[in-house]
């Protein structure tokens, strides 16, 4: 599923980073955490989320980082259940908000996500910042 991801966004994430998403995936004081879905007893889906801080509210934002669906399973309803998930865990949390963010061209996620979210108008900028050696 992570390899699909990857392939479906056309990254490539080091192995530096991998290893260390998986090692906090499973630690259990990282604010990071991950749930699958499974049809007949395989993966076909995989969702990222993370709790952290915000200035505009008391409780914790989540914010659901990687969604990502097999092709043959796609339309069947589990990206629905995955946000659904999140959604649980972020209420059980006490979050105040999940959000996540998609890409312009995803338009197919995007009709489901308009029905199970609202689109605040938010643009994104960012700047990559080199990495250093230390």
């Amino acid at each position: 599923m992570w390899q699909g991801y990857q392939q479906f966004y056309g990254v490539r994430f080091d192995d530096a980073a991998v290893a260390t998403t998986w090692s906090r995936l499973r630690h259990r004081d990282e604010p990071m955490h991950g749930a699958v879905a499974s049809m007949q007893g395989r993966v076909v889906g995989l969702v990222h989320y993370l709790f952290h801080r915000s200035t505009w509210t008391s409780g914790d934002y989540c914010y659901l980082q990687d969604l990502y669906v097999a092709p043959a399973a796609r339309q069947l309803g589990c990206a629905r259940q995955l946000i659904g998930h999140v959604y649980e865990e972020a209420r059980k949390k006490g979050a105040s908000r999940v959000y996540w963010l998609t890409h312009e061209s995803n338009t197919t996620a995007m009709r489901l996500y308009d029905q199970v979210a609202e689109r605040p108008g938010f643009i994104q900028y960012r700047h990559v910042l080199p990495r250093t050696t230390g």
